[in-house]
Formats: C-alpha cells, sequence, structure tokens
C-alpha cells in the first residue's frame, strides 16, 4: 500500500509539473519544466549526500573508533542483506539519526551524540534498523526526488509570477482571464507540491518504521525509541535546516494544528501504534 500511494503521489507531483510548465509557455514550457526538473535530479542523485552530511559536520567513523555503534550499524547490515554502510557520528546533543545516499552501495548513516547517550542498545538498534530500512527500501532517493519536483514546481511558479506581471499566460479570447489563472497556479501549485512531498515522506516513514522492526526483530524497542526521541527532540531542538528535516528519524521541527499537515513525518503516538500491533501479529 505504501508502494502504491508513493506512485500515485508521485504521479501528482509529475502532473503539477508538467501543468505550471504548460501554462507559462505551452509544450516549450512543459519541456523547460522536465529539463529543470532532471536537471536538479541529477544533481541530487550525486551530490545530496555528501551535501548534507557536511552540513551537520558529520565526521565518519571505524569500527576501533566506536565499536559498540559501529559493531550494531554491521551486525545490522547482515541481518538487513545490505552493503555495510559508511557510519557518520554527528557531535550535537539533540537525539536523532538520518540515513543518506543514491543506493544501498553507495549509504550512509549517520547518529547525534545525544541519541548515542539517550538509548539503551537495543533501542539503538531499533532506530539504525530504521534507517537500513530507509535505504534498504530506496527511499533516500525518492524522498530526494520528491524534494527536487516540489523545488522545481515552486520555481516554476515564481516563474509564472513575473510572467503574469509582464502579460503573459494572457488569451487574446479571456481578456485577462488567463493573468488570473496564472496568478492563481503560481500560487496554490507550490501549495499542493509541498503537501504531496510531505505525504509522501510521512508514507516512507512509516515504511521504515516496518523494515526496521522485521531488521531488528524488535518492533517494541524502536516504539520505546520513538517516544524518548519525542520528548528529547523538543528539550534539546536541533538546529536542522527544513530542506532536511525529513531525513531524520524524529521531526527536528515541531509545529502542531495546521502546521501537522506540513509535517514530514507520521505522529509519533500513531507510529508507536503501528509498532505495537506488529508485534502483537508478527513473531520474529
Amino acid at each position: 500500500m505504501n508502494t502504491l500511494k508513493t506512485t500515485f503521489l508521485m504521479g501528482l507531483l509529475t502532473a503539477l509539473l508538467v501543468i505550471i510548465g504548460g501554462a507559462i509557455g505551452g509544450t516549450g514550457g512543459m519541456t523547460l519544466a522536465f529539463l529543470l526538473a532532471g536537471g536538479m535530479n541529477f544533481f541530487s542523485y550525486w551530490f545530496s549526500d555528501r551535501i548534507v552530511l557536511k552540513m551537520y559536520a558529520a565526521v565518519e567513523i571505524q569500527e576501533n573508533d566506536d565499536p559498540r555503534f559501529y559493531g550494531l550499524v554491521r551486525r545490522l547490515a547482515q541481518r538487513a542483506g545490505l552493503p555495510m554502510p559508511k557510519v557518520y557520528v554527528i557531535q550535537d546533543d539533540s537525539p536523532n539519526a538520518f540515513a543518506t545516499g543514491r543506493n544501498p552501495e553507495h549509504a550512509a548513516v549517520a547518529a547525534t551524540t545525544g541519541i548515542m547517550r539517550l538509548l539503551t542498545d537495543e533501542e539503538l538498534a531499533g532506530v539504525m534498523a530504521h534507517e537500513l530500512g530507509h535505504v534498504k527500501n530506496r527511499d533516500i532517493l525518492i524522498s530526494t526526488m520528491a524534494a527536487t519536483f516540489a523545488g522545481a514546481i515552486t520555481y516554476l511558479a515564481h516563474m509564472a509570477q513575473w510572467s503574469a506581471m509582464f502579460g503573459g499566460g494572457r488569451d487574446e479570447d479571456d481578456e485577462g482571464g488567463g493573468i488570473v489563472g496564472l496568478i492563481l497556479m503560481a500560487i496554490l501549485a507550490p501549495l499542493a507540491a509541498m503537501l504531496v512531498q510531505m505525504a509522501i515522506s510521512r508514507s516512507r516513514e512509516y515504511g521504515a518504521d516496518a523494515a526496521g522492526a522485521q531488521i531488528s526483530g524488535n518492533p517494541l524497542s524502536l516504539a520505546r525509541a520513538l517516544q524518548k526521541l519525542e520528548m528529547g527532540s523538543q528539550q534539546v531542538p536541533l538546529a536542522a535546516n527544513a530542506a532536511t528535516a525529513h531525513m531524520f528519524i524524529v521531526n527536528p521541527l515541531t509545529g502542531g494544528g495546521l502546521m501537522s499537515l506540513f509535517s514530514t513525518h507520521p505522529p509519533i503516538p500513531e507510529r508507536v501504534h503501528r509498532l505495537e500491533n506488529i508485534s502483537r501479529t508478527h513473531d520474529y
């Protein structure tokens, strides 16, 4: 179901990109939209992992640097049938973790010093199994593509605003209706793209929770970790860039009410409830 939902939502993003590109410049605008998205995806595919690791000053470690953490990741990777990812540590008291990399052969996992102090070995194993679940499901590539499409739509929307200001999009039979439509599209398309991107991110988090439960063999350890991380990240917030918030196991950006529509993560209580159901219905 998660795969079908993601496919449908990615189709919506593609449709939005085509529509706004066509509104700006017809067939030529559609071509520009695809070229823009293709170029941005190419750059993200090859370089986004290095950028995000540098952004958070992540330091690569080997087994002799931290036998506990490195050995834990290695055991989980073997259990998941994945190549050993690169392992990074971020010197930050806020408890969090993420995975990055364009495919399982070029993956990396990173955790803050805060999360390693907060969690037990079993809970930390649940978290890193969740991150390896992202790697196994190729969620990093999917999320990067979704973010890139949303970024391209926003960029084109800005172009549409300038086009409307200078008379673009006007239909000769329409006496200005084309401009009104273009302005509305320029405002609504980025909002719709953001909502779709957030929905994709939430769907992939549920999938990674399920995969992490299978890899670790202990769904309840991940459930306990999520509850601790929710409180810990609120007490010690991470200075995170909004563009990378979807990568972390718990949302480093807080906000409730209407802002939950724009959250990159499902509610922690719902994630815990699903993991408890997995524990009751599966025997690992």
